[in-house]
C-alpha cells in the first residue's frame, strides 16, 4: 500500500492460466468529501497508462457537471453502460458482463461504494468491481471516507448525516494501493464557492450545512487515520510475538447493537485481532427484532468478523463470560444495559457480571446515546 505519489496498475500477466488468471490490481483513492480531486487524479492515471499502451478503459463515471472532471476525461475510452428498467424509468449502470468479455487491462470505476440497480446481479458497485478483479482485470476506484461501514456512527456524530450506501471495510484492507487525496478544509470551501464542486444555486446551503470547517476537519482527520491503519495493517508482522488479540462484541436485538459492532470492528482493525460478534438467545424474536439480528451479521461479515448466535446457558451474563473463557477473546465491546433498576435488581446486571467474573480481558461499556 501506498499513501504517496500514483504509481503504475499492473495489469494481469499473461503466464496466468485462464480457468485461474491473476488477480486484478485495485487501487483506490480515498478522500475526505466530495470536491477533493478523487476522480480527477483516477482519471488522470488511466490516462497515463494509455499513453503507455494500456488497454484502459472507463468503466463508470460520474462528472457531477464539474469541467475540470469532463476535461480530463476527454479522449478516454468509456465503456458503454448498460440500461436497467425500474419502475417505468431507465436506469444505467457499469456493464460488469461486457468488461469480463471486453478483458481490459485496466478498468476505472468512481463511486466504489454506490448501490446498484434494483434487479441488478450485483446489490453494489464494490461486488461488481470484485468480479472484475478475480477475472485478472485492475481497477482504479474512488470513495469518499464517510462510506466505510466502521465510520458510519462515527461521520454521523460528528457531522449528522447518516449515508446510506457503505463500503465494507475488507474492500480497503484488501486492496492492494490505498492513495489519501488530501485538501485542507478552508481549500475545499473556496473550491466549493467558485462553484467547482456544485451548481451555484446548492453553494451557500453546502457550506453552511454539510461543508462546515469543523465538519471537514473531523472528516480530513478520519480520512487520514483511515488509510494510515489500512497501510500499517499491511505491513508485514514482525515476528508475529504474542497472542493474536480477540474483539467479542456482545449485541442485542436492538438498534443501538449496531454502533456496538462498528466499533468493535475499530478496534479489531486497530489491533489486527479477529472479530467475534455474538447474540444471546433471550427468548422468541419479533421480526423487526429477527431483521435487526440480520442486518448485525451483514455488518459484521463487511468488517471481516463472525457473527454467531449461542443458546444461553443460565443467564446472559453468564453465557458471555463463558464464551470469553472458552474462546480466549481478550476484548469486549458491551453496551450499557436498557433495563431499569428494578429488573437489573431483580435478573442482575449482565454488565457488572462480565466486569466482576472475566480476568485479564479489557471490557469497553459504551454508553447510550
Amino acid at each position: 500500500m501506498d499513501m504517496s505519489e500514483p504509481s503504475e496498475v499492473r495489469p494481469s500477466s499473461g503466464s496466468a492460466t485462464a480457468s485461474a488468471p491473476a488477480r486484478g490490481h485495485h487501487k483506490v483513492y480515498v478522500g475526505m468529501a466530495a470536491g477533493v480531486g478523487k476522480t480527477f487524479r483516477a482519471l488522470q492515471e488511466l490516462r497515463e497508462l494509455q499513453a503507455a499502451g494500456r488497454n484502459v478503459v472507463v468503466g463508470y463515471l460520474e462528472t457531477h457537471g464539474r469541467e475540470e472532471t469532463r476535461r480530463v476525461a476527454e479522449g478516454l475510452p468509456v465503456f458503454p453502460r448498460r440500461e436497467v428498467q425500474y419502475k417505468g424509468a431507465v436506469l444505467v449502470e457499469m456493464d460488469v458482463d461486457g468488461l469480463l468479455s471486453a478483458r481490459p487491462d485496466v478498468v476505472m470505476v468512481d463511486e466504489l461504494a454506490h448501490a446498484n440497480a434494483p434487479g441488478s446481479r450485483n446489490a453494489h458497485r464494490y461486488e461488481d468491481v470484485a468480479e472484475l478483479l478475480a477475472a485478472g482485470i485492475s481497477v482504479i476506484s474512488t470513495v469518499n471516507i464517510q462510506h466505510v461501514e466502521s465510520l458510519n456512527d462515527l461521520v454521523v456524530r460528528l457531522t449528522g448525516v447518516r449515508v446510506r450506501d457503505r463500503l465494507p471495510d475488507v474492500v480497503l484492507q484488501q486492496a492492494d494501493e490505498v492513495i489519501l487525496v488530501d485538501l485542507s478544509p478552508q481549500a475545499l470551501r473556496e473550491r466549493l464557492r467558485q462553484g467547482r464542486i456544485y451548481a451555484p444555486e446548492k453553494v451557500d446551503l453546502a457550506l453552511k450545512n454539510f461543508f462546515t470547517v469543523d465538519n471537514l476537519a473531523a472528516l480530513r482527520e478520519l480520512a487520514l487515520r483511515q488509510v494510515a491503519d489500512v497501510v500499517e495493517a499491511a505491513a508485514p508482522e514482525e515476528d508475529n510475538v504474542g497472542m493474536k488479540e480477540r474483539i467479542l462484541v456482545a449485541c442485542a436485538a436492538e438498534p443501538e447493537s449496531g454502533r456496538l459492532v462498528r466499533r468493535g470492528g475499530r478496534i479489531a482493525r486497530r489491533l489486527k485481532g479477529d472479530l467475534d460478534v455474538v447474540y444471546v438467545e433471550s427468548g422468541s424474536l419479533t421480526r423487526e427484532q429477527q431483521k435487526l439480528l440480520e442486518n448485525f451479521r451483514a455488518i459484521t461479515e463487511s468488517l471481516g468478523g463472525t457473527f454467531t448466535v449461542i443458546p444461553n446457558r443460565g443467564g446472559i451474563g453468564r453465557t458471555l463470560v463463558e464464551y470469553v473463557s472458552q474462546n480466549h477473546v481478550t476484548q469486549v465491546v458491551i453496551g450499557e444495559s436498557s433495563r431499569s433498576r428494578l429488573q437489573e435488581f431483580l435478573r442482575g446486571s449482565i454488565v457488572h457480571r462480565v466486569l466482576r467474573d472475566t480476568r485479564n480481558v479489557d471490557v469497553y461499556v459504551i454508553t447510550r446515546e
